[in-house]
Order: C-alpha cells, then structure tokens, then sequence
C-alpha cells in the first residue's frame, strides 16, 4: 500500500526538499503541494491523501486554521504540523486543532518518513516534553467534563499516557494486557472526545487533571 502525501508550506525551498525526501520511500508518493492553507482543503478533497505535512506559518490561511478545516472533513487526513520552533505556541495551537503531532524543520530524512507512517497507521507523535512545556502556562484552563467520567484506572491510564507511555509501556507498569489497554485507551479517547492521544494528553494538561509537576 503506497500512503498518500500533501506538503503545505509557503516556502518552495522546504516544499521541494520534503518531496524529495517523501518520494525517496518506495511505499510513499507526494499527490500534492500547497503553498498556502487556503489551497490545502480544495487540494485534499481532490487528492484525499493519508497524511499532511503541514507548515503553522503561511501567509493568508496558516496551518492552525488549515488543520481545523481538514479534521471537521468527513474522512480527515492526519496532520504533521512540520515547524521551526517546537516551544512555538502555533504548534500548540495546532495540536489542538486536530494535528496528530509535530516535527522540527531540523528532523533527520528517517524519522520524518517513520513519522508518515506512524500517523498513517493511527498512532500519534506526542512528544512529552515539548507538550509540557507549551501546556505549562495553560495548565488548569480549561475544565473538561469528560474527565469526571474516567474510572479509576482509566484516569491512570491517561496519567501514563501524558508521560508519553506506549500502549506496551503502559501494560507494563500496570501490569495487565496490551489489549486491556488497548480498550482502556479507547474509552479515554471516547470520553474524552478526542481523536487521537495528543488530544488527549492535552485535555489532561489543560484541565488541570495532569500537571507538568507530577513528571519530576
């Protein structure tokens, strides 16, 4: 199966230097680039890519406004927010508009086709220590009524998983089975309404029911 790429980035340099990297993998193809947000959503009902590498910083519609326009779409692309700065809170910003994560402009040509195919597949980059940091100032914000409908241990599977734990991981620390967890992460995401981890992550930092304090 070949996994459908669109490159959204105002500037032709980076824009170039992604497809040459993307089409570089022999189960990967670029079916589209975008110079502004304003032509990614047109772009992507047309092309329905797997996945969008998406620049924050565009000059009429910028990625945050772009990934909240492809995430309300009946079948959504996933996103990668690609950025310069990742304490930017434009990325923030974009992971809570429905971005599945986010890489640096600097990420090595491997780890930016690996992170094609994880999202592709449904998993999401969430990377805890930059979340953190751009959470800090945010903490308790946002009070989610989701949370108050966790059990017990699901409220210790999301703990875990605002640490930045796999499914795997997880299991392992409570000392159960990777499909009990599996079914355990659904439920978070459910009650929680949210799309993938990173969202989740967030509403636990945002509501204040995860800190970065419980980290140290």
């Amino acid at each position: 199966m070949t996994l459908r790429v669109v490159i959204a980035d105002d500037e032709d340099l980076i824009r170039a230097g992604l497809r040459i990297i993307v089409e570089a993998e022999p189960d990967l193809t670029v079916v589209g680039e975008a110079a502004d947000g304003a032509e990614v959503v047109p772009m992507v009902r047309q092309q329905r890519p797997d996945v969008v590498l998406m620049d924050v910083r565009m000059p009429s519609v910028d990625g945050i406004q772009a990934t909240r326009l492809l995430t309300a779409l009946a079948e959504p692309p996933k996103v990668i927010v690609v950025t310069t700065f990742d304490n930017d809170d434009y990325v923030y910003d974009a992971l809570r508009a429905g971005a599945s994560g986010f890489l640096l402009k600097r990420t090595r040509p491997a780890d930016l086709v690996q992170a094609i195919r994880v999202v592709s597949a449904g998993d999401s980059l969430l990377f805890p220590s930059a979340v953190r940091a751009l959470a800090v100032s945010r903490a308790g914000a946002r009070p989610h009524p989701g949370i108050a409908r966790l059990t017990a241990r699901e409220a210790d599977v999301l703990r875990l998983m605002a640490r930045g734990l796999s499914n795997a991981e997880i299991a392992g620390e409570l000392v159960v089975g990777g499909e009990t967890i599996k079914s355990h992460v659904g439920n978070v995401l459910a009650k929680l309404n949210a799309r993938d981890r990173t969202q989740a992550v967030i509403a636990a930092y945002e509501s204040g029911f995860h800190s970065p304090a419980d980290h140290r």
